[in-house]
């Protein structure tokens, strides 16, 4: 059986590109594989609380008996908890002045922990959640996989580096780009993104 995490990130709400693709690879993948399982969330409807002292604390070890912070604590373990027991991870990220969304940083802010998802070694720091796949789906309105952008493209690096960080290095990128460019633009990015999850998904 597989399990399926799948993380949405935009602030958009009903119009974001990157869950609708991300909705299409659901759907496909649940009739390829009837037997999987899905965990959802999407952050622009249901947002984390940023990092703050309160969920610092707990994070390290060092909550007291601040409600908050053990609330903050326990949200993060069952975060975790959703990324140790998947197969698959499926990131939805659009891009937000060059970079990833704080919905999304908030999301690997819960995430990344050391002595849970990674640990510190005399060789250098070690991911804890080897051997899992993740498919990141981004969405942006130019064009940053190439050319004189790419140089600012601050989005998919991000999200590259912090999973490796945690282990995750089986990842395939899915973009779906130019999609401020008008109609014509943004429907032949959404078709071409979403012929590449397809073939993911069978």
């Amino acid at each position: 059986m597989s399990k399926v995490l799948i993380i949405n990130s935009a602030a958009t709400g009903e119009g974001s590109v990157s869950a609708q693709l991300t909705d299409a690879f659901k759907a496909k993948y649940a009739a390829a594989n009837p037997l999987a399982t899905f965990t959802e969330h999407d952050f622009g409807k249901a947002p984390l609380a940023p990092l703050s002292s309160l969920n610092i604390a707990g994070f390290a070890g060092t909550a007291g008996e601040n409600p908050a912070e053990i609330e903050l604590s326990q949200t993060s373990d069952a975060l975790i908890a959703e990324l140790e027991a998947a197969d698959l991870l499926v990131i939805g990220s659009p891009m937000y002045n060059f970079g990833i969304s704080a919905l999304l940083k908030t999301w690997f802010d819960y995430v990344l922990r050391a002595g849970r998802t990674f640990r510190y070694t005399e060789a250098g720091p070690e991911g804890l959640l080897k051997g899992k796949k993740a498919i990141i789906v981004l969405a942006r309105g130019g064009l940053y996989s190439e050319g004189p952008l790419a140089a600012i493209d601050f989005q998919e690096g991000h999200i590259k580096t912090m999973l490796g960080f945690i282990g995750i290095t089986d990842v395939t990128v899915v973009r779906a780009e130019k999609i401020a460019f008008g109609p014509e633009f943004k429907a032949e990015a959404i078709e071409a993104a979403t012929a590449e999850l397809m073939k993911l998904a069978a």
